[in-house]
């Protein structure tokens, strides 16, 4: 339904031949628009129609500048600009900007995409320092916010929109700003608590060329820089114990990375559907219950001080969304479940008063039931430092969902927010007789393959929208779970050896063990 109007290619038609003979040179030159300020972000001076906007230029080698167009149907205002053809083309709108100040820059736009390109990006270029790309998330029908920001030290500096598309692929660019400032994520990590276990059981990890070494070093010199590692109470296997994350955590941070302990309180899944009390807890009083959350958090976190692996984040619970230690802590009962978040919070504080303290829901997407749970959390006092949101595109709704709903905790509640777990098939089948969780084309997220290209643009669209939150209150992403490659013994199911892994299509090592493309995401500014 966003596809350009047939009525409006038949008017763009006739500027074709024109717009070839006065095709821009790919590198800008001074300009009768060049500006120290961006012109027309938002695409209102022209109407429909208009191949080259005001303040734009247009350039494609092969002269298919008309692939470039205004037309109705903004995000803000009335107007959008519109990369499309029904052949394959190449095009990029641009405008160059001098006489600006040195200092670093910021490139804000709000996109959609039908997918399917070889490249769609915004792009600032041309400053004086590297090329900066942003790409453009497939978003058939919300828009979503993208950022990119760059150095410029040669007093000028070129905004682009480029696509290199096939026949039929489209983007919508709009409302456009320039203005001092930076992006970046400072968290760009990964869930490794399977990783202990499949060690144990055989499981090897290779970098991309085959050869066989460390997965956490593997990981860091992907560009990996924070780890997380969930702690169960007294699971089945013995794995994830205070013992198995002491071990772990002092690989971690010899790697240089910093460390995120996920508290689940349970001897086994902690979720939406199952926060089950550990059963060395089991009877215990509401009262009781809150010193048990003390003293373990206390324990665990004490304990990882004591041989200098200082927690640096901690999560009191796992996806709480309906709160944890059930029943005492569902939210069917506010002030006892905000007792035992606090009871947690006090704890990590008084291990290490500068551990940052996260809150952490699934269902990422989902605006409405995260307003009501926060609302709920801060009404009841419940003190925190940051917001965690899994995310997963096949079940939480669309990106345009996910940034919506990140974006209005970030400033609702005036604190950072993380995507604490996403994830994202390269292929469909199964590397061991389990049945994975997504094993089918019609689960996948629209325009995202289950395919090692696929897998590494989700990654990068998802921290670009985390990048995107404002006033840089974005923290970064956890990939979940890197290092669960199939592995005979390290199934889900902590109680039974020869459970099987439903995830190892999702992990960031392949079937034959080697790191995955996806990892390049691990460089996101």
């Amino acid at each position: 339904m966003f596809h350009p109007r047939r009525t409006l290619r038949t008017l763009l038609l006739p500027l074709t031949a024109g717009l070839a003979l006065i095709a821009l040179p790919a590198l800008p030159a001074q300009t009768a628009h060049a500006a120290s300020t961006l012109t027309n972000g938002g695409f209102e001076s022209d109407g429909t129609g208009t191949a080259t906007p005001a303040g734009w230029s247009t350039y494609s080698a092969a002269g298919q500048n008309s692939a470039s167009f205004t037309e109705s149907g903004g995000h803000g205002g009335s107007y959008r600009l519109t990369h499309w053809s029904s052949s394959a083309y190449k095009v990029e709108t641009y405008q160059y900007l001098s006489g600006l100040t040195h200092g670093t820059y910021k490139l804000t736009a709000w996109v959609r995409s039908g997918g399917g390109q070889n490249a769609a990006y915004i792009a600032l270029k041309n400053c004086g320092s590297s090329e900066q790309r942003t790409d453009i998330p497939v978003s058939a029908g919300g828009w979503v916010r993208i950022v990119t920001s760059v150095a410029v030290t040669t007093n000028q500096c070129t905004i682009s929109v480029t696509s290199d598309a096939n026949a039929g692929n489209w983007i919508n660019i709009d409302d456009l700003t320039f203005s001092p400032g930076s992006t970046g994520l400072s968290v760009k990590g990964s869930d490794v608590s399977s990783l202990a276990k499949s060690e144990a059981k055989g499981g090897v990890y290779k970098n991309s060329s085959g050869t066989t070494g460390d997965a956490l070093a593997i990981l860091k010199s992907a560009g990996q820089n924070y780890a997380r590692l969930k702690v169960w109470v007294n699971p089945a296997d013995g794995y994830n114990t205070k013992t198995r994350v002491l071990a772990i955590a002092k690989r971690v941070k010899a790697q240089g990375m910093k460390l995120l302990v996920d508290f689940h309180y349970s001897d086994t899944w902690a979720d939406p559907g199952a926060q089950s009390k550990p059963s060395a807890w089991a009877g215990h009083s509401y009262s009781q219950l809150k010193t048990d959350v003390y003293n373990h958090t206390y324990d665990v976190l004490n304990a990882l001080k004591a041989q200098g692996t200082t927690a640096d984040m901690v999560q009191v619970g796992n996806e709480i969304n309906g709160g944890m230690l059930w029943n005492e802590g569902s939210t069917d009962n506010w002030p006892q479940l905000a007792g035992l978040l606090n009871s947690g919070y006090d704890a990590v504080k008084a291990v290490n008063s500068g551990t940052t303290v996260a809150l952490h829901l699934a269902k990422g997407g989902d605006l409405s039931g995260t307003r009501w749970w926060f609302d709920n959390a801060v009404a009841g006092g419940v003190r925190f430092d940051a917001i965690g949101l899994s995310y997963y595109g096949y079940w939480h709704g669309t990106l345009s969902d996910f940034q919506t709903t990140l974006d209005d905790a970030a400033s609702r509640y005036g604190k950072p927010v993380f995507l604490a777990e996403t994830a994202y098939p390269f292929r469909l089948d199964s590397d061991d007789a389990h049945q994975n969780i997504i094993d089918t084309a019609g689960e996948l997220v629209p325009g995202y393959p289950a395919s090692t290209a696929g897998q590494t643009q989700w990654m990068k669209d998802v921290a670009s929208i985390v990048e995107a939150v404002p006033n840089g209150r974005g923290l970064g992403v956890f990939y979940w779970e890197s290092t669960w490659t199939a592995v005979t013994g390290n199934g889900w199911d902590p109680a039974d050896p020869s459970s099987g892994n439903g995830w190892e299509n999702q992990a960031l090592f392949g079937y034959d063990d080697r790191a995955l493309p996806a990892m390049a995401w691990f460089s996101h500014r």
